[in-house]
């Protein structure tokens, strides 16, 4: 048997220093870090994808896109993540760092993240004001859940199916994502 450690807690603060010169990326949940897992060819394909025909649609607009490396923090959660693609649309949600208030985010699923993604993330994310968008998408299928928050307030849930369109409303901000668009250039392992 190991001995017992004692768990170390990290102030936000200490949290982001860190990371300012870390050489690997960490998630931040209640003073604790999480070391954050290379991504696969496929993963980045998909990623990418996604943040292309947003950044398409985004351009000469106040959108800003990030993929991979933009910190989403949620003060209420003491939390930090780095969603795989998120698309910003509030101007004064002007941090160099992280972003407070994204309209869209999508994370791609790997064997190594998926729990967290549809669980933890989908029930923080969820509780933005800000976000009307939420995808999980996944790295060995073609297969995409989405979450769409109605003019209510209320979630709905579907699969992206192969002939339908994905309309991305953000205020003045309009794109649109099909399955095609998500999944070009992968190549799934038969």
């Amino acid at each position: 048997m190991t001995a017992l450690q004692k768990l170390t807690y990290l102030t936000e603060q200490d949290y982001l220093a860190m990371e300012l010169d870390a050489d690997m990326r960490h998630e931040y949940v209640d003073g604790q870090i999480y070391a954050m897992a290379g991504a696969g060819e496929r993963h980045n394909r998909v990623s990418l994808n996604v943040g292309f025909h947003l950044r398409a649609a985004a351009r000469g607009g106040h959108c800003g896109v990030f993929v991979s490396d933009m910190k989403l923090k949620i003060a209420w959660h003491k939390a930090y993540y780095y969603p795989d693609v998120m698309l910003v649309c509030n101007t004064q949600d002007n941090g160099e760092y992280c972003k407070q208030q994204p309209c869209f985010i999508a994370e791609v699923l790997s064997p190594g993240t998926a729990k967290i993604d549809c669980r933890e993330k989908l029930r923080v994310y969820q509780q933005i004001p800000s976000l009307r968008y939420y995808l999980l998408i996944s790295s060995n299928q073609l297969k995409v859940e989405y979450f769409v928050r109605d003019a209510q307030g209320e979630w709905q849930t579907a699969l992206l199916e192969a002939d339908e369109i994905l309309a991305i409303d953000c205020g003045d901000y309009h794109a649109v994502l099909r399955v095609g668009d998500i999944y070009e250039d992968v190549v799934f392992d038969d």
